[in-house]
């Protein structure tokens, strides 16, 4: 297990992927709080949450005025600000930073929404790779029974209404979503997903993630180890 307080050169880098109620958020924030009880120094960064960008992409929603390219590009200048302001200078101290969603979720809903993936792609080209990307995927309906609790309705572009694709919110959800997961499993390969059974027992899944974050970080500092002898 890594040493209390240690610092990782370049830092690490880790982040969760998958379709609204996979669960992935639940299970980094889980995550989180463990990394900071090992007394690591972490910080956790959600998706579509710069200051600056994330008022007006909010007003842009709530009057539905946003489609494909649009909807695309504000969120990639929310990325973009908290990618300079917040990630990569924590990553330059050396520390762990946690991102709810990365550069995947804008590959697989810009691709969800019609866009060029070269495109998105070329786009995002600046952000570091994570070290390490976990994916949740599980059927669409049970995420969407996921997304309703406790809350009883999807929200407008959760649901790929923007699409077109059903007056139906349940059906534009499991169409949308469903695209969402078929451009996921497309690129995961590629870009060296680790898989995570969204249908999986909570213990099962934080277990999962806990280990194979702790062997990067146990690389990391025999790396940083190795570099200084």
């Amino acid at each position: 297990m890594p040493e209390q307080k240690s610092r990782f050169p370049g830092g690490c880098l880790i982040a969760v992927e998958g379709c609204d109620g996979s669960g992935k958020s639940t299970q980094l924030r889980l995550l989180y709080r463990h990394l900071g009880r090992l007394g690591l120094p972490v910080h956790l960064s959600s998706w579509n949450s710069s200051p600056a960008v994330h008022p007006i992409s909010q007003s842009g929603k709530r009057t539905k005025r946003l489609f494909g390219l649009s909807y695309a590009l504000f969120n990639a200048a929310d990325f973009a600000d908290r990618y300079e302001r917040e990630i990569l200078p924590r990553l330059q101290l050396g520390q762990i930073v946690l991102c709810d969603r990365y550069v995947g979720t804008a590959l697989a809903r810009d691709g969800a929404r019609g866009l060029n993936p070269a495109w998105t792609e070329t786009l995002y080209a600046y952000a570091r790779p994570a070290d390490l990307t976990f994916l949740f995927h599980l059927p669409p309906a049970v995420a969407a029974a996921r997304a309703l609790a406790g809350r009883n309705h999807f929200g407008y572009y959760e649901a790929g209404m923007d699409l077109a694709i059903s007056a139906d919110p349940l059906t534009s959800f499991l169409a949308f979503q469903g695209a969402v997961l078929e451009h996921y499993l497309g690129f995961a390969d590629r870009l060296g997903y680790q898989l995570v059974d969204g249908t999986a027992s909570l213990r099962s899944q934080q277990l999962q993630i806990r280990k194979q974050t702790l062997h990067l970080l146990q690389a990391a500092q025999s790396a940083a180890a190795g570099g200084r002898s």
